[in-house]
């Protein structure tokens, strides 16, 4: 599903508009943006938690040379899923 399917079957389903339902959308994921990039989780009871997590410094191979590199650490995002979900999905 796509960013434009999903806004219409958000519509759809809350009996909004395109344009209200796309409103909210990008409202939630510059929301979660936001509260992830202040070092903080977003967790949605049912659904899932959203969070940062960091990724230590590593080394690792160039696959076409094969040689040797170093990998820096980096703060990656996070998609824990949540019980109601996951059973859902069952």
């Amino acid at each position: 599903m796509k960013k434009a399917e999903l806004i219409t079957a958000m519509a759809e389903k809350a009996g909004l508009s395109k344009k209200d339902a796309e409103k909210a959308l990008v409202a939630f994921i510059d929301t979660v943006t936001a509260e992830l990039q202040s070092g903080e989780k977003v967790q949605i009871v049912g659904f899932g938690t959203f969070e940062a997590r960091k990724r230590n410094a590593r080394k690792g191979n160039n696959p076409l040379t094969r040689e040797p590199i170093e990998i820096a650490a980096t703060t990656v995002p996070a998609f824990k899923a949540g019980r109601g979900l996951k059973d859902a999905l069952k």
